[in-house]
């Protein structure tokens, strides 16, 4: 079975919304290793988090993962304050890095031992010299971003945005990513677009589209995550990228439906 080593942050995470806030075990690399297992693959989180959250690898919930990836240190865990508006739009985002400011380091010590790396292309990893050495070796690998960074975030990964098998966006994500890199150039890009199906381009060209399912949200955080760890799994399985599309999209509405790993608030 294909190994996924998925970079990125495993968090501490506030999601506050209008009417509601909700303390969360969170970061990309933790919602895209939990769904890439829940489908089917070998999925391994390689990130860095303090001892202030050692104890969650012991958790059940999170019993599917291969945390061989995960440095465990001396110093807190990153912490995002996630603010929503009334449509689950995210608006803004307050961090706190702490222990993962080591990431992009320890990335590039581990992320040779997976048959296919994603990076989540988010602060504070370093982009440029994690895709660099992918490239060189020509290891598989796809990539992320998250709406409030993505202009920086794909600016420093352009120049080897050509040679991800995959590439996830949202529609705000994706005008950025077209206007830096031309959309021919890019091999796999998926984009998302809130309630409005979801499309996956070859080399710029459209070539299938899932419907989005409209539930109640109980929570959006990680959503988007699971939806691009389920389309991995899925092809990195054999799936056709079309059905694959088609089963992130339902992951990601089953997640929305659901409240999330939940955390005791601590103070800051």
């Amino acid at each position: 079975m294909t190994s996924l080593g998925v970079i990125g942050n495993i968090s501490h995470d506030t999601a506050e919304h209008p009417d509601r806030r909700h303390h969360l075990l969170g970061g990309a690399a933790l919602y895209i290793s939990l769904a890439a297992a829940r489908a089917g693959a070998t999925a391994a989180p390689i990130a860095v988090i303090g001892d202030d959250l050692a104890y969650t690898l012991r958790t059940t919930q999170l019993a599917g993962l291969d945390h061989t990836g995960v440095a465990v240190v001396e110093q807190p865990s990153c912490r995002f304050h996630l603010r929503y508006d009334q449509h689950g739009t995210l608006i803004d985002v307050d961090a706190t890095y702490g222990a993962a400011q080591r990431l992009t380091a320890h990335a590039l010590q581990q992320s040779h031992r997976y048959d296919h790396v994603h990076v989540c292309c988010r602060r504070p990893l370093d982009p440029a010299p994690v895709l660099a050495a992918l490239a060189e070796r020509r290891q598989p690998f796809s990539v992320d971003f998250i709406t409030t960074s993505a202009t920086d975030m794909i600016t420093a990964a352009a120049p080897y945005l050509p040679a991800a098998k995959f590439v996830f966006t949202d529609a705000r994500e994706f005008t950025a990513l077209t206007a830096a890199v031309p959309a021919e150039h890019l091999r796999t890009v998926t984009a998302t677009d809130g309630p409005r199906p979801a499309t996956l381009y070859r080399h710029g060209r459209p070539v299938t589209r899932t419907p989005i399912a409209q539930v109640d949200a109980v929570e959006v955080t990680g959503a988007g995550d699971t939806f691009t760890g389920t389309f991995l799994a899925a092809v990195l399985n054999g799936t056709p990228e079309a059905a694959a599309l088609t089963e992130a999209a339902q992951a990601a509405t089953a997640r929305l439906a659901t409240p999330g790993i939940a955390l005791h608030p601590q103070p800051p």
